[in-house]
């Protein structure tokens, strides 16, 4: 048969043919993964195709990125959103924290980066194996991981999977962070690369003229011009600076400048030196306006020259009081927890608060946040501060605070004493200047409490974050007695594990300038006329946070010195009126204040008409105990209202002292409150203020304009306002935001990703690993 050759078209349309395919959109490029460098970071190793797990029972909601290591941290690079579509255990969570993007931006990190300073533990799993590992530095990995678990110190716990990564990258990476987590040698911390190219250039001249921490209005306590100011400020007549340790000839772990007695010379400070632990001669912290010093020595090693020393000490430091008055001496090391006790109730609280369930509701859970013993260890600090207070307001006499070494618990009672006493210290500048004088110049070890070598674990103590949460718990009863808040605290924790500040990154000054030198002789960095690299102190915020995230330190409630109100349509100064309060908590009976000062914390006070004083025989036993002279001191001070510009002291009942919430659980989404917390107040106290200083504003706008120039209601205002929540108009809406929680202005999602403890709980998973719990828990629980 023939084919039939087909016909061709003879009709001819005229109309545009029908789109039957959509046309396809232009999408914009996509960028690359990649991390955002600082001045001398590198990248040392990566892997793509990584999981980072949000969930800890599925899946649903994971980022994909790519996973970086540099000689600083481990970034995390994904263009994927924050998950909205989660499993239900976490959806009505995420859909209420990330209804709005609040979460602070550090200018030094990212989203999802973890500082290498702040990584605790690197453990890697391969699934098929059944095998986990803790890995240290230059340690072999026999097996290709499939997934990476980072613990750490900041309470984060943080999984990624490697299931679509190539196997021998994400190996090389898991490596690379365990290495360059536990640096060997102080040099190897990424401060010194960042503070070489950033502020110095190859000529060791400055970078565009950039002074590290130049530009502070605050003491570093590195001259002695600052100190000068710092005695004329509190009154103390009788004592000057000493320079005798100028270039640490003396003891390298004193700073070079420091406070003496007036009546003692050089010579004999020279000729004592050798007697005391580690040269460590007494030092002066802060003068009473009475008159009244305290000052704080390291152990004298000599006992045969015990009594010597301690009579011409005493009678110097007796010389510089007005009165003459005694001078008697607190050992802090008979009288408080030492430094691994401390440390082992730490790693209590972190074990109850991350690794195991969160439930607050139970029995247990509070009863083992009691045995882990940090509470009582902040409750022995303060009670040991007031005690002080209480000799150098009540008594007017010297307080010698007595250490082995003068470098720990010290730090501790003596900053928490002239924080009770002096005003000044509860600014936000005098605050910085307390923690600088009285830790970082002082010569606190934070190189081996805060452990940044990983070297010593016995030598590792969270002394710090115990100063901390001491504070923290003056600031929870007397909240408008400081310039900033619980968030400020909790950041200032933060940046110890950002090892670019010279504040949280030495042992000593001496060590700072030594490391620092040989630094910049290796790499040829001519620092001219300075003795050494030039670090930036931490107190220099903007280095970390634009100004508006700032303004979460600042307290809305805070009375300040002079601070103003308006009354009767003029602007005045804030002044106290003195009330007696009879039947308040605060003017409570001395009798039981003397059994709170005993300890006897089972009491519980109760109302004047309430049943329970219908027991008379209990109460008058109580009533016959005489009354000391410290018990009156104390029934007289809390008989009256606090005066928030004196004397402080806290409440010692343990209905008094709670867990510093926002530190320890912020990252457990269990104990997440949605619109709940303390900064449910803050925002509405932050709105007020900020209402307050804008009336404030048009007052004076108006008192000192003519009426041709009186502001109208239609002028926007300026913004000066120091709170970081703003008034808004009264049309505005004035209800709490969605995305506010008790862990504002942190995210739990990401950050504490534990394994499920229905299934393989995680104590069995790393059964017999060096982790954050305790062998008895492994033994306990032991498969």
């Amino acid at each position: 048969m023939f084919s039939v050759k087909p016909m061709k078209p003879t009709f001819k349309s005229y109309l545009p043919p029908l789109q039957t395919e959509l046309k396809q959109i232009p999408q914009p490029p996509i960028k690359k993964l990649e991390a955002r460098l600082l001045p001398g970071e590198i990248v040392v190793n990566e892997v793509s195709f990584v999981r980072k797990c949000i969930g800890a029972d599925s899946s649903h909601g994971d980022l994909w990125g790519k996973l970086i290591c540099t000689n600083f941290k481990v970034s995390f690079i994904t263009h994927d959103a924050l998950p909205m579509q989660v499993p239900p255990l976490l959806t009505m969570l995420i859909s209420v924290l990330f209804s709005q993007r609040f979460q602070v931006a550090n200018r030094l990190l990212g989203e999802h980066d973890v500082p290498l300073a702040c990584v605790e533990q690197v453990v890697t799993v391969n699934d098929a194996k059944g095998k986990q590992k803790v890995l240290c530095s230059n340690q072999k990995l026999k097996f290709n991981p499939t997934e990476l678990i980072l613990y750490c110190k900041d309470f984060r716990i943080i999984r990624f999977r490697f299931d679509e990564a190539g196997p021998q990258s994400a190996k090389k990476v898991c490596l690379a962070i365990a290495h360059y987590s536990q640096p060997a040698d102080p040099q190897l911390l990424f401060g010194f690369e960042y503070v070489g190219k950033q502020y110095y250039g190859s000529l060791g001249e400055r970078v565009n003229g950039v002074d590290p921490g130049g530009g502070l209005q605050m003491p570093l306590f590195d001259r002695p011009s600052e100190w000068d100011r710092e005695i004329k400020r509190t009154g103390a007549a009788e004592w000057r600076v000493c320079s005798i340790n100028e270039g640490y000839v003396v003891s390298p772990s004193l700073p070079e400048y420091f406070v003496v007695p007036v009546s003692l010379a050089d010579q004999d400070l020279k000729q004592y030196l050798c007697f005391f632990t580690a040269h460590r001669i007494p030092l002066w912290c802060w003068n009473h306006p009475n008159g009244s010093a305290l000052v704080r020595m390291a152990s004298i090693s000599d006992p045969l020259q015990q009594r010597k020393l301690d009579q011409r000490i005493c009678s110097a430091i007796t010389k510089s009081h007005p009165q003459r008055s005694d001078v008697l001496k607190s050992d802090l090391d008979k009288n408080l927890p030492n430094i691994q006790d401390i440390q082992a109730a730490f790693v209590k609280v972190r074990q109850i608060c991350v690794i195991e369930p969160f439930e607050e509701s139970e029995e247990k859970w509070l009863s083992s946040m009691e045995s882990s013993r940090w509470l009582e260890y902040v409750r022995a600090f303060l009670k040991h501060s007031a005690e002080v207070v209480y000799l150098l307001e009540g008594k007017h006499v010297s307080v010698i605070l007595q250490e082995e070494e003068d470098r720990d618990l010290s730090c501790v009672v003596s900053s928490l004493v002239q924080l009770m006493l002096d005003p000044h210290f509860r600014s936000l500048t005098g605050f910085q200047s307390l923690v600088q004088k009285e830790w970082v110049m002082a010569g606190h070890r934070f190189l081996d409490r805060c452990n940044h070598l990983k070297k010593n674990d016995k030598e590792e103590s969270p002394l710090f974050q115990l100063f901390l949460d001491c504070v923290w718990q003056i600031i929870n009863q007397y909240p408008a007695a400081f310039e900033f808040t619980e968030t400020y605290l909790t950041v200032l924790s933060d940046s110890m594990w950002i090892p670019v500040f010279s504040t949280f990154l030495f042992n000593c000054p001496q060590q700072r300038t030594e490391n620092s030198m040989d630094f910049a002789q290796s790499k040829c960095i001519s620092v001219g006329e300075e003795k050494a690299l030039r670090f930036p102190p931490v107190w220099d915020w903007s280095q970390q946070f634009t100004p508006k995230d700032q303004a979460l330190f600042n307290n809305p409630m805070y009375v300040g010195k002079g601070a103003t109100c308006v009354q009767n349509g003029a602007v005045k100064s804030f002044r106290r009126t003195k009330k007696n309060y009879s039947s308040t908590l605060r003017g409570m009976p001395s009798s039981l204040r003397n059994i709170l000062m005993d300890g006897h914390d089972s009491l519980t006070l109760t109302r004047r008409n309430s049943l329970v004083s219908r027991l008379k025989p209990d109460f008058s036993q109580i009533r016959e105990v005489v009354e000391s002279p410290t018990e009156r001191f104390f029934r007289d001070w809390v008989s009256r209202p606090a005066d928030l510009q004196g004397m402080l002291i806290p409440q010692l009942l343990p209905s008094h002292l709670a867990l510093w919430r926002l530190y320890f659980l912020r990252w457990v989404p269990e104990a997440s409150i949605p619109k709940g917390g303390p900064v449910t107040a803050y925002h509405k106290l932050s709105q007020l203020a900020d209402e307050v200083e804008k009336l404030q504003s048009q007052l004076r706008q108006y008192k000192g304009a003519t009426p041709a120039s009186t502001p109208t209601s239609n002028a926007p205002p300026s913004d000066h306002s120091r709170m970081y929540f703003k008034a808004g108009s009264t049309h505005e809406p004035s209800s709490t935001p969605e995305y506010l929680s008790s862990s504002f202005p942190f995210s739990p999602v990401g950050n504490m990703c534990r394994r499920s403890i229905l299934g393989t709980p995680l104590s069995k998973f790393l059964n017999g690993a060096k982790i954050w719990l305790s062998t008895e828990t492994l033994a306990n629980e032991a498969l």
